[in-house]
């Protein structure tokens, strides 16, 4: 009896790595359809010497005349706008510091984009993601496990650390299993337009943009202080683990003091310079503050946007720089195993990371009314509200959530 084939809509950005992945789908016997998601449409932010999205869009096009796949170009700006574009916007004027690449997954690659391929009566949706997708029977019921990338370097589960169990059904993620240099083999062997093409470092389907510049668009510039905290100020009392006791043990206000971001305020330090505008300044960046005769270089360790005003610290050793531990609200919390989630009062030792290609550190993350603290067993540089936390059982990612 004639096998129908189960259809996959590749989404082709017009990179190595997702024409790559459609071809090797093409080669295991799918029926595979390309799209090209567009995302954006404002010219003013792309910077000008680069390629904006119409590069990407023929490149993906010529990909898959060459692999003799159906394609389309389809417009997601509208969607794209409103979740990820305002969002950010809106954390960044809250002195947050969201991920748009990891909005961009679970809002649009794996939501609105997923949708439209399900319209075409697509099986699976297909990236050109370095991650690989498991999957098992626990007490009858399947479950879907994200996977590290076989290429170390170029690991991306972290990015889809917010996919749920329903998305992970419909994924697949067909160069997971290999180094990058072997992709671009793939592509040089089949002669494809994009096999020496660079890998993209804009904003997710945007193109190349500049975020200040893109950020400024909304978030107008306006002067403030920055002053400078001395590391002998008794404020790092708080963010330091008690020696010889278990985290599990820690009681409220000791996990408050690790956890929640320091509070800083002016008499705390002295007035070293001024600056454009805190929303533009995350924690840990020293590029952009240009202020010079410090001795040290200064280190950005707290923004308040409601004052406008920045705290540094000089050098990298800077205390303020560190913390032990954080917090996700409950509301913020994702299981992507829920079979695995903490209920209130367990506890449990994993592997986390709060920035993509960090090395994965031994946490211990503690369920409480209130939501989750984590802590690690070394402090973390940089640590920065907005941004995402994701743990780790060896290579497989089991939840993440946003720091408060």
């Amino acid at each position: 009896m004639h096998q129908i084939k189960k259809r996959v809509v590749v989404g082709l950005s017009g990179g190595v790595d997702s024409s790559v992945a459609a071809s090797l789908l093409v080669d295991q016997g799918y029926e595979v359809i390309g799209l090209f998601m567009k995302n954006w449409h404002d010219e003013s932010v792309t910077l000008s010497n680069e390629c904006p999205w119409e590069e990407d869009s023929t490149d993906a096009m010529l990909v898959a005349q060459k692999l003799g796949i159906p394609f389309q170009a389809i417009d997601l700006s509208e969607d794209y706008k409103e979740r990820i574009v305002d969002y950010m916007f809106a954390e960044y004027q809250a002195g947050r510091t969201p991920n748009p690449d990891i909005l961009c997954n679970r809002e649009i690659k794996f939501d609105t984009f997923l949708k439209t391929a399900l319209k075409l009566k697509a099986d699976f949706v297909a990236t050109g993601h370095y991650c690989q997708k498991g999957e098992e029977e626990i007490d009858g019921k399947r479950v879907y496990r994200l996977l590290a990338g076989a290429d170390a370097n170029k690991d991306q589960s972290y990015f889809l650390c917010q996919l749920n169990q329903e998305q992970l059904s419909k994924a697949l993620f067909p160069i997971g299993h290999l180094q990058k240099s072997e992709v671009r083999k793939i592509a040089a062997s089949l002669d494809l337009v994009t096999a020496d093409k660079k890998d993209s470092q804009g904003l997710c389907f945007i193109g190349k943009v500049r975020l200040p510049d893109f950020l400024q668009q909304q978030l107008k510039p306006k002067k403030g202080k920055v002053i400078a905290v001395p590391e002998s100020s008794l404020l790092y009392q708080a963010n330091r683990v008690p020696a010889g006791m278990d985290p599990a043990d820690y009681d409220q206000e000791i996990l408050e003091d690790i956890c929640l971001p320091q509070q800083y305020k002016e008499s705390d330090g002295e007035i070293v310079g001024e600056h454009n505008g805190a929303h533009y300044f995350t924690i840990g960046q020293r590029k952009g503050l240009n202020i010079g005769g410090t001795g040290k270089p200064l280190f950005v360790i707290s923004t308040d946007t409601r004052e406008n005003i920045i705290y540094t610290g000089m050098g990298e050793e800077h205390p303020g720089l560190l913390r032990h531990g954080l917090f996700v609200p409950t509301a913020d919390i994702h299981w992507i195993r829920p079979d695995k989630a903490l209920k209130v009062g367990e506890t449990a030792e994993y592997l986390a990371r709060i920035r993509y290609r960090q090395p994965l550190s031994k946490a211990m993350l503690r369920m409480k009314e209130d939501g989750l603290y984590v802590i690690f067993e070394n402090a973390q540089r940089g640590i920065a509200s907005g941004q995402f936390v994701a743990w780790y059982e060896e290579n497989e990612a089991i939840g993440s959530g946003v720091i408060a």
